[in-house]
This record gives C-alpha cells, structure tokens and sequence, in this order.
C-alpha cells in the first residue's frame, strides 16, 4: 500500500498556536490519538481564521466546508506535552484550496504530523459549492 507522503514549503505557514496533550487526548496506545489530533487541527484551523478577522459561516450562509483530510504521522506525543500548530493556505483552485498543517512539540521541535485539509466555500442555505470570496483570495492567494 502507498503511504502518504506530505512536504510543505517553510514560507506557507502564516499562523501559529500551541495547544497542551490533555489527558482525555490519549489512546489506548497511551499516546496522542488520532481523533484528538484530528480536533486539535479542526482549533488550530479556527484560531487562524478568528486571527485574520474571518467567520467560519458568513451572513449569506456561505461558510467553509472540509472535503477530505490527509495526515501524516511523524512520531508519538504524550500527555501533558504542548505541541505548536503552525497553519497555512495553499494551492487555491476556483472554489476553495488547502489548508497545511505542521505540528511539532513545543519543547524540543520534534515533528508530530504533517496534515492538510482541501477545502471548498460552500453555501450552507442553497446546497451548493460556491467560488472563493475575492475578499479571501486576495488576502491569502
């Protein structure tokens, strides 16, 4: 099976944010799971947005929507451990683009996970994708 094989470009990353491991993070596996890494990403994304003054959902009902999730996975992480999340935009299309994710441990810089989310402008009330708003691409494209 191929595996997945992320790299993104040091100068992509716009944001960054630390969150700690919380104890309610850890698997069975006694590390970092990957559902609460799939969270932590999901807060990450949203505290870039709120820095950049933009709503998830705007008055019209247009709003951002998560088509597929790619992660890769670089080495365990532990509870109480703080991870820095850095966060950036790339390859836009017509509709929407990449959200880009690097997670290290805060401590010691060790990698945790490389991770992007595709995304699409969505119109929540008329169920349909919507082209980016030109307010976005030009402050991000």
């Amino acid at each position: 099976m191929a595996r997945i094989k992320l790299s993104f470009p040091d100068d992509v990353f716009r944001f960054e944010t630390r969150m700690p491991v919380r104890i309610t993070d850890i698997n069975g596996a006694n590390h970092l799971g990957n559902d609460a890494l799939i969270s932590m990403l999901s807060e990450a994304r949203a505290q870039f947005l709120v820095s950049y003054g933009i709503q998830e959902a705007s008055k019209d009902g247009s709003g951002i929507i998560v088509t597929d999730l790619a992660t890769m996975y670089q080495s365990e992480s532990f509870f109480p451990e703080m991870l820095r999340f850095e966060v950036g935009l790339m390859d836009f299309n017509k509709y929407g683009g990449d959200f880009v994710f690097r997670v290290t441990k805060a401590e010691s810089g060790q990698p945790v996970a490389l991770a992007k989310y595709g995304f699409v402008f969505f119109n929540y009330q008329r169920k349909e994708v919507v082209p980016v708003p030109e307010s976005f691409r030009s402050r991000f494209g």
